[in-house]
């Protein structure tokens, strides 16, 4: 309590140095660096990812794109190589004149190599640089993301005016959520980067999960009010001591959600997780810091703007609720199976090819359509072999690579010319385009696309290629990658998930001293996760790879506070002496108002996002967000009355205090049943 006092002294300077903080924050976000390259994200150890670092440092080539350029003369398109090779973050452009003097016909070339690069009115050029999709990708994202804060904050303003008892003090709690949002943003200078999910998710969801914490000490202040009506500093150092441990108890759960996030090998989830865990804790220490120092200033005008709460009361509904308590059990038994089957093909029907979460109409999809088209190319692999193989065993491991099924052409050195040509004749600039001292470099033409079964079969194929011609030789690009993406992550979503329940189940033993009721409480929201994840099953609709791992912990830490809420107040009623029916109705009656407020809220805050975005990763996260929330929302309120009345007695066993109250109710029992 005397925090809480000194909080309200000081709240004016809290508030200038909150203000002042916010010139750092901006600059910190401004040089916060954005990756949009999800496979780098990849554990350090895999051959993949160091064969990537080797072509970085040998070659100065972090990937290869392909261009298709249509109706050019050979004069014109050798002009364009040549300006596309002045470009920032082009390393070298591979194309005819690359080996030949334009002036030379084309078709003088080994047939395989030219039906490589040309097809009826369009050729080919190889680019090595900055990969086609991670631009796209960035433009998007730039353009996108200050709609999706927008599209949060007036969504989630609206739903708490409606809500609540105000008009002005939803405007009042999201000032406070965005100043530590800009904090929780412009610290993430101290990491260097952040994934680009990571930025555009961080506002919308510490927004949407950090809302409730400002709910709870508007609630507080209003109640403390009415003991302290003349002395409104007395009151919110009053409130401020309340909250403090309502909100540090709701936000543990969803701090250990993220937390989870950390424990994925595919390290983008750390990146995620520990951005998020962040911005949760700043979320709490503005609520009772910034917060309070803000409705204070504000006093007046926010007394003046509140209105008639539009939520009823639910002592009717929750009678209703429990009367057809037995019906509500039978149903979630029921649906259990189906969603938890649902759950668990959704997990396993998800794409890893980050070009399928972008917009049919941008330029990286249109010019993929046109590759796979015009060439039948899809993919392309690159093979680093060790620079001391011999020429005649490089050209035999290409003719056996070009056998495996699926791959049109494997380009090097040794494949450019014939095997009667010596290779002396390449120019100079080609062969340190394609070789170095240490490395001989591949280009493997693909008709499959990366992330796919075949792919994936090819991949293998072409290893076991590769390794008997040179045992430290390296596959990789973007299909090796993403192969390599399918394996981490399946042993991640399994990982995560169960490190989530895991610590949510202690945080829960802890606060509520009982052994039944973690089990209850996690089981209501794990099968609303079942439902939500398993949708997209029975829908026919894939999600992005990381959906299901993220959302799974997310949708866990941050709605069960729903059913520790209720389970609170159920348990604070039969220690008070209420028996099991009316502890149960009155909880529930109490909880619903708030579940609602705190559901809606974050339904709110992220849907409008869902609906907007073109970027199918951020659109599918955000509708699992806005869904989860209602589903977990409903299942609380439906299903968590049913289960407490039915395991009272086991709950009463099980929990430090209450084992006194199953005497008691089974003597109640044994006197109604002998009257």
């Amino acid at each position: 309590m005397r925090l809480a006092k000194k909080i309200v002294q000081l709240r004016v300077p809290i508030l200038v140095l909150a203000v002042l903080l916010l010139i750092p924050s901006v600059i910190g976000m401004a040089h916060t660096r954005i990756n949009y390259d999800m496979l780098t994200y990849l554990p350090e150890d895999m051959e993949t990812v160091i064969g990537q670092d080797e072509l970085m440092k040998d070659f100065g080539k972090g990937a290869f794109s392909l261009i298709v350029i249509e109706d050019m003369q050979p004069e014109a398109v050798s002009k364009l190589r040549k300006s596309i090779e002045g470009v920032d973050h082009v390393d070298s452009v591979i194309w005819y004149d690359s080996l030949m003097n334009v002036s030379i016909p084309m078709e003088l070339l080994p047939e395989k190599i030219y039906n490589a690069f040309n097809a009826e009115n369009a050729t080919l050029m190889a680019v090595a640089g900055m990969s086609a999709l991670v631009l796209d990708l960035k433009n998007l994202c730039e353009k996108e993301e200050p709609v999706y804060v927008a599209l949060a904050v007036v969504l989630a303003a609206v739903a708490m005016m409606l809500l609540l008892d105000s008009w002005l003090a939803p405007l009042v709690f999201l000032a406070c959520i965005g100043m530590m949002v800009l904090l929780n943003l412009g610290t993430n200078i101290f990491f260097g980067e952040i994934s680009y999910i990571t930025k555009a998710l961080a506002a919308v969801l510490q927004l949407a999960v950090t809302m409730d914490y400002s709910i709870f000490l508007w609630h507080s202040y209003n109640e403390q009010l009415k003991e302290h009506p003349e002395d409104h500093k007395e009151a919110m150092a009053a409130a401020i001591h309340q909250t403090f441990t309502s909100v540090l108890g709701s936000s543990v759960t969803t701090v250990a959600g993220f937390i989870a996030l950390c424990f994925m090998s595919f390290t983008m989830g750390r990146d995620l997780g520990i951005v998020m865990a962040k911005g949760v804790i700043l979320g709490v220490i503005g609520c009772v810091t910034v917060l309070p120092a803000m409705i204070l200033l504000l006093d007046k005008p926010l007394q003046k703007t509140k209105h008639r709460c539009l939520i009823p009361d639910m002592t009717k509904a929750s009678k209703g609720l429990l009367k057809i308590a037995p019906v509500l059990l039978v149903v979630f038994v029921l649906i259990a199976v189906p969603a938890w089957y649902g759950y668990r093909k959704t997990s396993d029907e998800v794409y890893y090819d980050m070009g399928e979460c972008l917009p049919k109409d941008m330029e990286y999809v249109i010019a993929n359509s046109k590759l796979t088209d015009k060439f039948e190319i899809a993919s392309t692999h690159m093979i680093l072999a060790d620079a001391s193989t011999k020429e005649k065993d490089v050209r035999a491991m290409c003719r056996e690579m070009e056998s495996v099924k699926g791959v049109k052409n494997v380009l090097g050195l040794e494949t450019l010319v014939g095997e009667d040509i010596p290779l002396e004749i390449i120019p100079d600039r080609m062969r340190r385009i394609l070789e170095s001292d240490r490395w001989k470099l591949l280009l493997v033409i693909s008709e499959y696309r990366p992330a796919s079964d075949e792919v994936n079969e090819q991949i293998t194929a072409l290893n076991t290629v590769l390794k008997k011609y040179d045992a430290d030789g390296m596959l990789i690009g973007e299909a090796p990658c993403m192969k390599d993406l399918i394996e981490t992550t399946g042993h991640d979503f399994t990982v995560v998930n169960a490190i989530s329940i895991v610590l949510v189940f202690l945080i829960i033993f802890f606060v509520e001293k009982s052994v039944t009721l973690p089990i209850l409480l996690i089981s209501v929201i794990e099968v609303a996760i079942f439902i939500n994840l398993g949708l997209p099953h029975y829908m026919g609709s894939t999600l992005p790879f990381i959906a299901p791992i993220a959302i799974s912990t997310i949708q866990l830490g941050a709605t069960v506070d729903y059913a520790i809420l209720m389970t609170t107040r159920y348990k604070n009623e039969r220690l008070n002496g209420a028996e099991r029916k009316e502890a149960v109705q009155t909880a529930l009656a109490t909880s619903i108002p708030s579940v609602l407020v705190s559901g809606m809220g974050l339904f709110a805050a992220t849907f409008g996002v869902a609906v907007y975005s073109n970027i199918d990763i951020v659109s599918s996260m955000c509708m699992l967000m806005a869904r989860g929330a209602l589903i977990s929302m409903v299942s609380v309120i439906l299903v968590l009355p049913a289960l407490l009345l039915t395991f009272d007695r086991l709950i009463c066993a099980t929990t430090v205090g209450m084992r006194c109250l199953n005497h008691k109710t089974h003597e109640n029992h044994k006197e109604g049943v002998l009257a």
